[in-house]
């Protein structure tokens, strides 16, 4: 049976449908995704973009993050909602905000980026962790 993964701004405009299973779950710790999402930190499932029907009309805001990188935002122009976004760490692929998708089947995150800015409150649990994006030095296990 096809996997077939439906996501939607918040008033509709903007539609996804995923034909495939993410490849990477994240959730990204960094001050920019607090401020994106207005939450302790975003989460994002990763597809191969030719996995990915994009419909409806988005604007873009492009910032420069911590890498030096630029990380586009792609959100919807009537309600505001992100609902994905453009990075070259991902050249073939894009992040769809995981709060935008239908259902709740979606994996839990396997990768957890820029521990470094982390509420000391989050409790963390995936098998993959950073201080600092995910080239820099990760989290010493404590298992």
């Amino acid at each position: 049976m096809a996997i077939e993964r439906t996501a939607h701004c918040d008033c509709g405009q903007v539609h996804i449908t995923a034909t495939a299973d993410p490849y990477a779950v994240v959730m990204c710790h960094c001050r920019a995704c607090q401020r994106r999402t207005g939450s302790p930190y975003g989460v994002g499932a990763y597809f191969q973009s030719s996995d990915c029907n994009i419909q409806g009309e988005t604007n873009s805001y492009i910032r420069t993050g911590a890498s030096g990188s630029d990380f586009e935002n792609r959100f919807c122009p009537k309600c505001g909602t992100t609902v994905y976004w453009l990075t070259p760490f991902h050249p073939d692929g894009l992040g769809i905000a995981f709060g935008v998708f239908d259902g709740d089947d979606l994996p839990a995150p396997d990768r957890s980026v820029w521990e470094s800015e982390r509420h000391h409150w989050i409790n963390v649990s995936t098998r993959e962790r950073w201080l600092e994006g995910r080239t820099g030095p990760k989290v010493k296990s404590t298992e």
